[in-house]
């Protein structure tokens, strides 16, 4: 059984990176993400807003440096491969957003299905498939977390001057790796300061009991294999904080993107014994990202 698991987690992570979305291991808000891609403006080096309708290919790289897994006090470096597929502005593809489809685009709103692959979590280094540097010892014990696909869907919309503010809540439906149910919702302020783009704003993640106990709580046999006190944490406020991009066009099919984002850990993930006594509440990560984009 455990190698039937241990091979269908290298299965989803072989689908997801073809795909080109992390996050990163666990994602953002909700844990550590992928690397934010340039705007697709910005590559284009039109005004946002003004989308090309065919097919679009990005590939890029990205070096993160983020917690070793969600909640934990060590630090990793990660270098994601950043790969993304777009029609229009109707269908996207890519390891971070995942797969959807804006159903409704219109009016400033969009909204439709979501599909997204949250990588495991490694009780030898806490790390991600794309970790290259750092860790955490700090899972020992705690078994290791396969990956788990969320579906879902998401409503997005955009207001203000020059449709400047926008404002995205996804739900989606854990399995795999985890069955339970999460929430992200964000709130982003986009412009643009002489060649540069930016976007930053506050962000949130829900998330059901099995969600939170799987990746924060503690069960007995977890708790005689590391010592700590047995945890069985509830769901609700996983992760409150704020993010920032800043992107700079190099070429009209490349840019370079920097990335920042603090988020600090809710009640009940942060009352876990895991947290108080090998994790710290609040995480910090910050990254770089280049990517180049092809028409198709």
């Amino acid at each position: 059984m455990r190698r039937r698991s241990a091979l269908a987690s290298r299965s989803l992570a072989l689908i997801a990176l073809l795909a080109g979305q992390t996050a990163l291991a666990e994602d953002q808000p909700s844990g550590q993400s992928g690397p934010a891609s340039p705007p697709a403006a910005a590559l284009r080096g039109t005004p946002p807003g003004a989308q090309a309708q065919g097919w679009r290919l990005t590939v890029g790289i990205a070096p993160v440096l983020s917690p070793a897994w969600q909640g934990s006090k060590d630090m990793a470096l990660s270098i994601f491969p950043d790969i993304r597929v777009n029609k229009g502005d109707t269908l996207f593809l890519s390891v971070r957003d995942g797969l959807g489809w804006n159903a409704i685009n219109r009016d400033g709103w969009k909204a439709g299905p979501l599909v997204k692959i949250r990588f495991g979590r490694n009780e030898r280094n806490g790390g991600s498939p794309f970790q290259i540097a750092g860790g955490s010892d700090a899972l020992r014990g705690m078994g290791d977390v396969g990956v788990a696909g969320e579906a879902g869907g998401f409503v997005e919309k955009r207001f203000g001057p020059r449709m400047a503010w926008r404002a995205r809540a996804e739900l989606r439906q854990g399995f795999g790796g985890h069955e339970g149910l999460v929430g992200d919702v964000q709130i982003a302020r986009t412009g643009r300061s002489g060649r540069l783009l930016y976007s930053v704003g506050p962000r949130a993640t829900f998330a059901g009991r099995d969600y939170v106990q799987t990746y924060f709580g503690v069960d007995e046999a977890q708790a005689q294999r590391t010592g700590l006190a047995v945890s069985r944490p509830d769901g609700g406020l996983v992760s409150y904080g704020f993010g920032g991009t800043l992107t700079r066009p190099l070429t009209r099919r490349s840019a370079v993107t920097a990335l920042a984002g603090i988020d600090r850990l809710g009640g009940e993930p942060a009352g876990s014994a895991l947290i108080r006594e090998r994790g710290r509440r609040t995480q910090v990560s910050l990254g770089l990202a280049y990517g180049l984009q092809f028409g198709l």
